[in-house]
């Protein structure tokens, strides 16, 4: 706080004026000028602050704590309170610590809003620590507060307890009785969902009076990452307000079986028929679908999901104005690539208007492994080597297996050579999705 600066306010500001009791003048969204009032009372800062909160240029409001620090005037809890929210409104969290140190009475709604500035700016270890002090201060938190503390419990944070913090916060919520409502019920099926305890989520789910389309899109995403895609379709059949997000719950999680890509392209034409506009994450998933598809589906022949794919990923620009991201450039080399359409894959690479990334050659070089091809490996593999040498080690495996299969041991006793300079087993896995270890 030390160097920090606060906008200064003029006294000119405050001059005389009998016609006005407001700080600011009905429907006025900018700083308080020389006809605004001069004797401010609690009621009127509280009003004029309020005003400023809900505006769209709350941090003019702040020349009112500006004046309030000057004036050496002395806020109630309720004024306190609402600079605490000016501050964070305009994205000042230091600010609004300050303030709510030095609030008169610490409320539960100041300790609320303060843990919620912290998780929305993704400081998770501040908004803990409130919530101990919370607790230790006798203060019973109500169901926002642990609605915010299973907020929490999703961030990827190396925070400790954070994997068990839903159950934890569930016992707590038994303990003190709240009443659970639709935002508590729906931050604890996603706090047991992100942390793998579907069957938890399960209960709480079936505890709701009404099922939202937001829990059940979490308990759909839950259930097809363990691979219980039977329980994913009795939510989906069974949630009566659907939405893009729940469709795309569902597609994306048909795109990661070979047993159950094909209903991904189901999905999408009903979705299509339903007049559900796709997003950039839908045609991700239904054409990494035709992916999985075309490298798999022999009899139902290669020709067909590559069409099905390129006509999909067109139909991106000229029927949705979208403009192709890199993750479907990726998902298109990887559909030409495993339909062992190389040359075409190739064509593809060497086509684009924006200069691949690392997920691109990524793609190619695990179809090229894929089919054997030496030639279009090498050349993967440099690219992508050129791009991030040490972020993808499971290149090196790739190429080193490539060229191992097609009896090329100089070379892959040149590159294993590498690897060891690098560090990098031959066991890394590969992958041109997914984790760090990927191609």
């Amino acid at each position: 706080m030390k160097n920090a600066r606060i906008p200064i306010i003029r006294s000119s500001c405050f001059s005389s004026s009998r016609k006005h009791n407001l700080l600011v003048p009905p429907n006025q969204t900018f700083p308080p000028t020389q006809d605004s009032f001069s004797h401010p009372t609690a009621t009127s800062l509280s009003s004029a602050l309020q005003q400023y909160i809900n505006s769209d240029n709350p941090s003019y409001g702040q020349k009112i704590h500006s004046h309030i620090l000057k004036t050496g005037f002395r806020p109630n809890t309720n004024i306190s309170i609402k600079l605490l929210i000016l501050h964070l409104k305009c994205g000042y969290i230091k600010y609004a610590r300050k303030v709510f140190d030095e609030l008169p009475q610490t409320t539960l709604s100041a300790y609320n809003y303060m843990i919620g500035g912290y998780l929305k700016h993704g400081l998770v270890e501040e908004s803990l620590s409130l919530v101990r002090r919370l607790v230790y201060s006798g203060e019973k938190p109500d169901g926002f507060t642990f609605s915010m503390i299973l907020k929490a419990s999703t961030c990827a944070c190396k925070v400790p307890l954070l994997c068990s913090l839903g159950r934890l916060v569930h016992a707590q919520i038994l303990k003190f009785e709240v009443e659970p409502d639709d935002v508590l019920y729906t931050a604890l099926v996603d706090s047991y969902i992100k942390h793998g305890k579907v069957g938890y989520a399960r209960t709480v789910f079936d505890m709701m009076l009404e099922k939202n389309v937001i829990c059940s899109t979490s308990m759909i995403s839950g259930y097809m990452n363990q691979g219980s895609v039977k329980d994913a379709e009795d939510i989906f059949r069974k949630t009566m307000e659907k939405d893009l997000v729940v469709y795309n719950a569902m597609i994306e999680g048909y795109s990661k079986s070979i047993e159950y890509a094909r209903r991904s392209v189901e999905v999408y034409v009903d979705m299509q028929r339903l007049n559900f506009w796709p997003n950039i994450s839908t045609f991700a998933s239904v054409i990494g679908a035709c992916s999985v598809l075309a490298a798999f589906e022999i009899a139902c022949g290669h020709a067909g999901l590559v069409d099905k794919g390129k006509k999909i990923f067109e139909s991106m620009e000229r029927d949705y104005l979208m403009k192709p991201k890199m993750e479907h450039y990726a998902c298109m080399v990887d559909l030409l690539g495993r339909a062992g359409s190389l040359k075409q894959a190739w064509d593809f690479v060497r086509g684009m208007h924006e200069k691949p990334n690392s997920d691109v050659w990524a793609a190619l070089l695990s179809s090229s492994r894929l089919h054997g091809d030496v030639e279009m490996a090498s050349i993967a593999a440099n690219e992508l080597f050129k791009l991030n040498a040490d972020g993808r080690p499971g290149a090196y495996v790739a190429l080193s297996n490539t060229l191992a299969a097609a009896g090329k041991w100089d070379n892959v006793s040149e590159l294993r050579d590498v690897m060891k300079v690098k560090g990098i087993s031959k066991n890394t896995g590969y992958s041109w999705v997914g984790t760090d270890i990927a191609l």
